[in-house]
């Protein structure tokens, strides 16, 4: 038979676990005990060792029951042990006096060497100049300048002793192109470059020839406004035959702070001889000013409205050529009264 412990059912199906009223497990019931016999003979069980087995030991690294004796070390894999070295003793500071010594001298011959090279390149470059400031124009020249303006020599015995050109008649070229425009208005003669660019005119016949000669014209800006690269007169303009431009020029600048530039190209490259120097003697704005050169042989010297302003000597031996005008940027100019005296 069996039992509900939880709610003392019984069941005498034997094949049940489970209690059908509350699913408990299902006990055996024991059946009940014999009755006792009070003149049986009572048998005591032997006595029961009492010696308990010894507690399960928790590993631990540091316990002796658990540790394994070491193993040997074969001879050829003996552990070394290093010998106790004596400390190391501070070094000098000799060394680092000498090596500071030889980086200095190092230093300083390289400096030497540099300052020569450079007083090399600046004797090199102003040999036979009378002024030492000397830089390349890095922009772009639109050249007008007329195709028989070569380099060759002319003859000015046979030109007359004085010449003019007021600009009422139109002798000199014009144009309206991609370069700049030069064209003629009112009796002057008017150029305008491209912005950041520089365009020059050579003079049209040998009667406009500079050697040995004094050049004079005035020029003004039209708006008031200053070119970047100034405008102005040059004289020895000719062309090489790769048409590359060869001349001098007076450039003047007549801003808030008027001032002048001497200015050569060779080889169509263009280099300051006299930079931009300040001048009270430049008008500002859109007043004229009268440029003038004096040439006399190898000798070129510069005015302005009749004050002298600096001279330089003819180094590149042009000698020779004609009369030009010069200007840059965007700025409207405007030539007129041109002289020329022998």
């Amino acid at each position: 038979m069996k039992r509900c412990p939880s709610c003392n059912r019984s069941y005498t199906d034997t094949s049940l676990n489970f209690c059908l009223e509350d699913g408990t497990p299902l006990v055996v019931d024991a059946p009940p005990p014999p009755p006792s016999d009070p003149n049986a003979t009572m048998r005591y069980p032997s006595a029961r060792e009492t010696v308990e087995p010894p507690p399960t030991e928790i590993y631990r690294p540091d316990s002796p029951l658990i540790s394994q004796p070491p193993v040997p070390t074969p001879p050829s894999q003996q552990q070394w042990t290093p010998m106790p070295t004596a400390a190391p003793q501070k070094k000098s500071n000799a060394i680092w006096w000498i090596l500071g010594g030889l980086a200095a001298l190092g230093i300083i011959g390289v400096g030497l060497v540099v300052m020569v090279i450079a007083w090399a390149s600046m004797t090199g470059t102003n040999t036979n100049r009378d002024n030492v400031n000397v830089r390349n124009e890095n922009r772009n020249a639109n050249v007008q300048a007329n195709a028989n303006a070569s380099n060759t020599n002319s003859n000015t015995s046979s030109l007359p002793a004085s010449f003019s050109d007021d600009f009422s008649e139109q002798n000199w070229g014009t144009t309206d192109s991609t370069y700049g425009r030069i064209w003629y208005s009112d009796d002057e003669y008017h150029m305008s470059s491209k912005d950041r660019t520089y365009i020059v005119m050579y003079a049209p016949s040998e009667n406009y020839a500079t050697e040995n000669a004094n050049v004079k014209v005035t020029a003004r800006s039209v708006d008031g406004t200053v070119p970047s690269s100034g405008f102005g007169l040059m004289v020895h303009c000719a062309q090489t035959k790769a048409k590359q431009l060869e001349d001098y020029a007076l450039l003047v600048y007549p801003g808030d702070v008027p001032g002048y530039e001497v200015i050569m190209h060779q080889k169509g490259i263009q280099t300051s001889l006299v930079p931009k120097t300040p001048s009270s003697a430049i008008h500002s704005g859109t007043t004229p000013n009268e440029l003038e050169i004096r040439i006399k042989g190898t000798d070129l010297s510069f005015y302005i409205n009749g004050q002298y302003l600096t001279r330089i000597t003819d180094a590149a031996n042009y000698k020779v050529g004609r009369v030009g005008f010069y200007t840059s940027d965007v700025t409207e100019v405007a030539f007129d009264d041109l002289e020329i005296t022998r």
